[in-house]
């Protein structure tokens, strides 16, 4: 009876642990997103600036110009964490457009509102690359707590499947060769 009784306890301790450690990591792949999805309206609000500034230069390029703001708006609307990652794949691509757009026209590259939103951008798509990157650790940590066992059980009472990551098409991959 004793043992039968330790024997219990183990398992309800067991799952009470994983239980919170599923929870928790839950709790922390939510946050990661949250700080993913800050830095990309960051660089959605940037943007229309850095368009503006361009449009001024290279007003033909309207094609470059309308491509941009499509992706922009994809980007806005994106609900899902695969939407996101394939609308920031486009809206990425699209920057380079605009990039080697600004090759082409000497001034735009010596203008001081061009380079400051420039830095700006360059500094957000570092902080969106680590927020990624943090994110996609998390939600290792999670899948791996959620298709393991012991914690595969424990999941599956609770209805928790294992997350995507915030992957990123082969073409957002390539380094551009657009030198400033």
């Amino acid at each position: 009876m004793e043992i039968l009784l330790i024997l219990v306890l183990l398992v309800v301790a067991l799952f009470v642990l994983y239980y919170n450690r599923i929870i928790t990591l839950e709790n922390r792949v939510n946050n990661a997103l949250s700080q993913v999805d800050v830095q990309l309206k960051r660089r959605n609000d940037l943007i229309p600036n850095l368009v503006n500034t361009v449009k001024g230069y290279a007003a033909h390029e309207t094609g470059v110009f309308d491509r941009v703001t499509q992706a922009r708006e994809r980007m806005l609307s994106a609900g899902s964490i695969e939407e996101k990652s394939a609308a920031s794949n486009q809206l990425t691509q699209a920057l380079r457009s605009v990039f080697a757009i600004a090759e082409a026209y000497p001034a735009l590259k010596a203008d001081a509102n061009f380079r400051e939103l420039q830095g700006q951008l360059e500094e957000t798509e570092n902080k969106i690359a680590y927020a990624r990157q943090f994110f996609n650790d998390t939600v290792l940590d999670f899948n791996n707590t959620v298709t393991t066992i012991p914690g595969v059980f424990v999941a599956q009472l609770m209805g928790k499947k294992p997350r995507p990551f915030f992957e990123v098409d082969e073409a957002t991959r390539q380094v551009p060769g657009v030198n400033f």
